[in-house]
């Protein structure tokens, strides 16, 4: 009669079948924090990279390398907004388990995930292009206005009208919104070729 071990049966920290598992937690996590840094530095261009460090540094106060609470906590309170303890526990909820801080590689990883939501040129040149019915290229500000404000993530009036400042409009009040979408989605540049 031989000794077998049955970790089935062991309490739920050591199960290491039991798809609930400490240990099964702490490795899905280690293997998601490792994909995500295997292939951050491929998911922008070297002046997105650049903008993110410049980021990372401005938020990393004491210089270590690392985001940390305390780093948050003078950061924000250097904003004129000190976040309470439990905001500081939001924000610090998403590091791996024991982490000092939060690297530059994770940071840019939690970049990436955030900025996948974000929509692209394309993505809003189609969103535009279902508004012109007769395929001009040109729609109503009017009509432009009536969506912003009134549909979806709505726009107050105020925020509509900085958003088309300094948008050229027709003889008859229509944009070109494929200029339109290709300066909000590329202002920065505009910008910097303007200088």
């Amino acid at each position: 009669m031989g000794v077998g071990l049955d970790i089935h049966h062991r309490s739920d920290k050591y199960n290491f079948c039991g798809q609930n598992s400490e240990l099964a937690r702490a490795a899905k996590r280690r293997n998601k924090t490792a994909r995500q840094n295997s292939n951050v530095f491929a998911m922008f261009d070297q002046r997105q990279i650049g903008e993110f460090k410049e980021a990372f540094s401005f938020i990393d106060q004491n210089a270590d390398g690392l985001i940390d609470r305390n780093d948050l906590q003078e950061i924000l309170t250097s904003l004129g907004r000190p976040p309470t303890e439990e905001e500081l526990e939001g924000m610090l909820a998403e590091l791996p388990e024991g982490s000092p801080g939060l690297n530059f590689t994770l940071f840019l990883a939690m970049m990436g995930e955030r900025m996948q939501g974000i929509d692209t040129e394309a993505d809003l040149l189609n969103a535009f292009e279902v508004l012109d019915e007769r395929r001009t290229g040109h729609i109503s500000s009017d009509l432009l206005r009536e969506y912003f404000t009134t549909m979806g993530d709505r726009l107050c009036e105020e925020e509509f009208d900085l958003m088309l400042r300094g948008t050229e409009l027709d003889a008859n009040g229509h944009i070109n919104y494929r200029h339109f979408v290709k300066t909000l989605t590329h202002a920065e540049e505009e910008q910097n070729e303007g200088q």
